[in-house]
């Protein structure tokens, strides 16, 4: 069982940064993929990043690549978003997930374990 929490989020400017935690509880953090998806309103949740046991290999959408980093500290079972030049478009509740797969997955449906989310909210 991992229960997950993040934090983090909030409003900023556009051409900002924010930098989002996400602490999870239960022994399988360092063996569990992480990722961070988001939803905007009227939309459907999607895929962000993504970043294996390790730490050592990521995976991010296209939307968000060259602007955001994601990492990981295993001793402090943290999973964090790093967030820079943000813009309107970002805004959204960002959820971090959790996945027993082998890869990396981009699908929503292979992550078992979600936070509550928090808002993160790009004025122009």
């Amino acid at each position: 069982q991992v229960q997950l929490v993040e934090s983090g989020g909030g409003l900023v400017q556009s051409g900002g940064s924010l930098r989002l935690s996400c602490v999870a509880s239960g022994r399988t953090f360092s063996s569990s993929a992480m990722g961070w998806f988001r939803q905007a309103p009227g939309k459907e949740r999607e895929f962000v990043a993504a970043i294996r046991r390790d730490g050592v290999i990521t995976y991010y959408s296209d939307s968000v690549k060259g602007r955001f980093t994601i990492s990981r500290d295993n001793a402090k079972n943290t999973v964090y978003l790093q967030m820079n030049s943000l813009n309107p478009e970002d805004t959204a509740v960002y959820y971090c997930a959790a996945s027993q797969a082998m890869n990396l997955m981009t699908q929503s449906q292979y992550y078992g374990y979600w936070g509550q989310g928090t808002q993160v909210t790009v004025s122009s």
